[in-house]
């Protein structure tokens, strides 16, 4: 048993507060590269929980889909996304005009920590995700060719764009789809996986 604290209260203290606490703080006193530092910490810290979780998921979904079948899946999936979405997106994008619905969702896709290429024509908003730092990094990380591997749904049908072997995580781009402007009555945005799923760019459109 260690009779000596290794760290000093103020070394847990810190080690306790918000990075991004920290890196205002380094601004107000124009420090400069402890900012840079703690940025790029705080960086790190999302992008090791972003993909904890979105890796967990895409875990559970692969235990439903081999533990009960296509269909349980389909059901967990329509329901869980519908409900999330229609929650948490729907009262935020309903009504609002196209241009807005593109600020809202490029601040949503941000949170994958992927710079976005947008592009605007007088039918539609296209955002273009290339690479996909979700569903399509875990294609080309090798997630899905792993011998404890993340399951490939293997009938074409709906919720795999009619695809077969189709990657559970990118299924759900199928349901978001579904999710309706209460307003308008018209999908809120519509995603269409690349042709080659992982290494084609995903686009996902808005249309005014």
């Amino acid at each position: 048993m260690i009779e000596e604290k290794v760290f000093t209260d103020q070394e847990l203290k810190a080690m306790g507060e918000r990075t991004l606490d920290l890196v205002l703080a380094s601004i107000e006193v124009c420090d400069k590269e402890t900012a840079k530092k703690l940025s790029q910490r705080m960086y790190n810290e999302f992008s090791s929980m972003h993909d904890l979780y979105r890796d967990w998921l895409t875990d559970v979904l692969s235990f439903i889909g081999r533990r009960f079948g296509d269909e349980v899946l389909y059901d967990v999936m329509e329901e869980t996304v519908h409900k999330g979405f229609s929650k948490l997106l729907a009262k935020r994008y309903s009504g609002k005009e196209p241009h807005r619905k593109l600020q809202i969702l490029a601040t949503g896709l941000r949170g994958h920590l992927q710079s976005l290429k947008i592009e605007e024509d007088r039918e539609k908003y296209t955002i273009i995700v290339d690479p996909c730092p979700s569903g399509g990094f875990q294609i080309k990380a090798g997630f899905y060719d792993r011998s404890d591997g993340f399951l490939r749904i293997k009938k074409a049908q709906p919720m795999t764009f009619n695809r077969p072997e189709f990657p559970v995580y990118c299924a759900h781009c199928c349901f978001q789809n579904m999710v309706i402007d209460e307003i308008s009555g018209e999908p809120l945005f519509i995603t269409e996986p690349g042709k080659n799923i992982g290494w084609d760019p995903c686009r996902v459109y808005i249309y005014k």
